[in-house]
């Protein structure tokens, strides 16, 4: 079994903002794949399944805020001993330009502080994480305030298309393995 956890926070506030573009992913990924409905798991996450060429992909939104996720994360892997390398972490990140995707094996968290929770619980850095640029040139003073913002009417198609192409990536990573999700997403956009 694979796992695939979206970051971002709960709440009917957050649900279109910037800094929710991981739950954006996986209920895209969700809906496409017809998934099961999303089953919360006491206070701490909602999960479904997918079928992705035969391979049952467990989808993940930690219900903490953000900088918890970790807190949500953990008892998941738990609970379903999930090996590291069948895990994908997924999330915004303001140091890429807008619509970007970087998918990496391991790494530091890059400033992210939802990604940091996540490391932080899971004890390590080697965790595959696919991140979905939200940033702008220049990038605001008040970055907060600019994660929890929504998406300017003339950047929505721009992310639309973006997290179509985060959910091949997710595809690729569950289907042919971490390498080859890097070779395509990674791969400069026309």
């Amino acid at each position: 079994m694979k796992l695939i956890v979206g970051l971002g926070n709960t709440g009917q506030r957050y649900q279109d903002t910037r800094h929710n573009v991981g739950f954006t992913v996986v209920e895209a990924l969700r809906r496409r794949h017809r998934g099961t409905p999303w089953e919360r798991y006491l206070p701490l996450y909602a999960h479904g399944t997918i079928p992705v060429s035969g391979t049952t992909v467990r989808l993940l939104r930690p219900l903490t805020m953000m900088n918890q996720s970790g807190a949500a994360l953990l008892p998941a892997v738990k609970r379903w001993r999930v090996a590291l390398e069948d895990l994908l972490l997924v999330c915004d990140d303001v140091n890429l330009p807008l619509g970007t995707l970087r998918l990496r094996g391991q790494g530091s968290d890059g400033g992210h502080r939802g990604l940091a929770s996540c490391l932080e619980a899971l004890g390590t850095q080697e965790v595959a994480r696919l991140r979905v640029g939200i940033g702008i040139t220049p990038l605001p003073e008040d970055l907060t305030d600019f994660v929890l913002s929504a998406f300017r009417v003339k950047e929505r198609p721009i992310i639309r298309q973006a997290v179509e192409r985060a959910g091949e990536a997710c595809e690729l990573w569950a289907t042919q393995g971490v390498a080859a999700a890097m070779n395509w997403a990674n791969r400069p956009q026309p």
